[in-house]
Formats: C-alpha cells, sequence, structure tokens
C-alpha cells in the first residue's frame, strides 16, 4: 500500500502497545523509534493532584494490585511495575535483556510531554481525559494549566483533547479555545445529536468498529465538514477502510507494522 496524498498520521495508541506494556515510556519510546507522527494517551488525576496515563480506573489490569488511581498518590503508584503483567514469564527467559526499570513505572502527562518536546521532530500528542472521575472539571483545568507551562495552549499546538465527555470537551475549549478538540464516538445513534452540538472545527473520533459495522457513518461525519480521526486500527483492511473514507489520523496499537504497510 503506498504512501500518498491519503496516508493517514500514524499515532501510537498508549504508545506501540502491541508489543509493550500499554502507556509506559518504553512503549512510547518504541514509537519514536518506529517512526509514528503522534502519541496517544488517556490521563487520570491521582489523589495529590498529578496526570498519569493510565486507562483503567483501578490499578489491577496493569499493576496487580487492587485500588484504584484517584486514591493513589503519586509516590504509591511509583513503587508499582506497570509493565510485568505483559511478559508475565520474561524473568524465566534466561536470555531477555535486563530491563531498564525506569521505562516500566507509571508514567506522568508531564514526563510524556517533556519526552516529547525534545523529540528531534516534531510528534503530535493526543490526550483522552477519561470520564467519569470523582475530580470532574479538574481533570481539564489541571490539562491546560500543563499545556500552558509548555506553550502548548496556542495556534500550532502538537497537543489536541479527546473525550467520550462532551462537557469535558466544551470545558477544554472554554480554557484554551485554540487547543484542536476530539469528539470521540462509539454508538451510531449519538452521532445525529452531536452533529447538531459539537463545534464547526472540532474533529470527530469514531472506533474502527463503528466505522466497519455502520458503513455510511463515516461518509456522514465527513460531509457535516469534520475530519475523523479513527482508533484503533490495526489491520491492512481495517486502515484500507480509513484510507477509503479520507481519514486524517489512525490511532493503532502496531505504528509500526502501520507504517510499513503504509510504504513509510
Amino acid at each position: 500500500m503506498a504512501a500518498g496524498a491519503s496516508s493517514p498520521q500514524v499515532v501510537a495508541h498508549r504508545g506501540a502497545s502491541h508489543d509493550n506494556a500499554e502507556h509506559t515510556l518504553g512503549a512510547y519510546v518504541a514509537a519514536l523509534e518506529a517512526g509514528a507522527d503522534g502519541l496517544e494517551c488517556d490521563v487520570r488525576l491521582t489523589a495529590d493532584g498529578h496526570l498519569v496515563c493510565v486507562h483503567d480506573r483501578t490499578l489491577r489490569r496493569t499493576a496487580s494490585t487492587p485500588g484504584l488511581v484517584s486514591t493513589s498518590d503519586l509516590a504509591d503508584l511509583n513503587e508499582l511495575d506497570f509493565a510485568s503483567w505483559k511478559n508475565p514469564w520474561a524473568d524465566l527467559n534466561d536470555e531477555a535483556p535486563e530491563r531498564d526499570e525506569s521505562l516500566d513505572r507509571v508514567l506522568t502527562l508531564r514526563k510524556l510531554l517533556e519526552t516529547t518536546a525534545d523529540y528531534d521532530r516534531r510528534v503530535e500528542v493526543a490526550i483522552e481525559t477519561k470520564h467519569p472521575t470523582r475530580f470532574g472539571g479538574l481533570v481539564e483545568k489541571r490539562l491546560v494549566e500543563m499545556l500552558r507551562d509548555f506553550g502548548w495552549d496556542r495556534p500550532g499546538s502538537p497537543v489536541r483533547v479527546m473525550s467520550f465527555s462532551f462537557t469535558a470537551l466544551q470545558r477544554v475549549e472554554r480554557m484554551a479555545p485554540d487547543v484542536r478538540i476530539v469528539q470521540l464516538v462509539d454508538r451510531p445513534q449519538y452521532w445525529p445529536m452531536l452533529r447538531r452540538i459539537i463545534g464547526d472545527d472540532w474533529i470527530v473520533g469514531p472506533g474502527i468498529d463503528l466505522l466497519r459495522e455502520n458503513p455510511r457513518l463515516g461518509t456522514r461525519i465527513t460531509r457535516a465538514g469534520h475530519d475523523l480521526h479513527v482508533w484503533t486500527v490495526n489491520t491492512v483492511s481495517d486502515l484500507r477502510l480509513c484510507q477509503e473514507l479520507g481519514v486524517k489520523a489512525v490511532i493503532t496499537d502496531r505504528p509500526a507494522y502501520v507504517l510499513e504497510t503504509l510504504g513509510r
């Protein structure tokens, strides 16, 4: 599949998460080394006010421990291993390279943005705020404050903010009107309502399953004047569908594979 004008931006979903533990610095470094155009992350707020890159509200799946992100301090999370779950038998492999534990710990959003800012080429970052949460709008407030620290609340910022929550995205737009907004969608029946209320320049982010099961939905969204950013695109057939629809960005667990498929 040759690259060309229709070649979408390739965004690493929670880093290069097919082969690496999601949301770890190791996963993002692998994505950068693969040539990803952008990085995607989910953010949650800790009990002491730090934004961390974690998808689930609980710690059970990725840190193998009970508890919630929202009731944990950052220092507590720093004691946990967020990578072993991905390859639980690694310690039995005598030939495996020694792991750098600094790449396996909880990743703060600030560290991810610093890593991106220091890279030798422009890399975009798609940040999803997770809702519902006990902290409500404080999540977006902290996020916008951090973007201001980097000067990334201005036109030309490499950051865009995503959410399934329309209310959360409204908050971001009010606080940082120059930051790009992505309204995530996971049910076809939501689109007729969303079409009437989202901003004219908002991006729409449907899941690939949604587009596969509702072939006309992608066309309806683009005809309404909105760019499409689609998650999670991991196969040639799904990538081809995205290209046919003129999708501007594909979010994938396999950035190296998708880039190779695109001829890049």
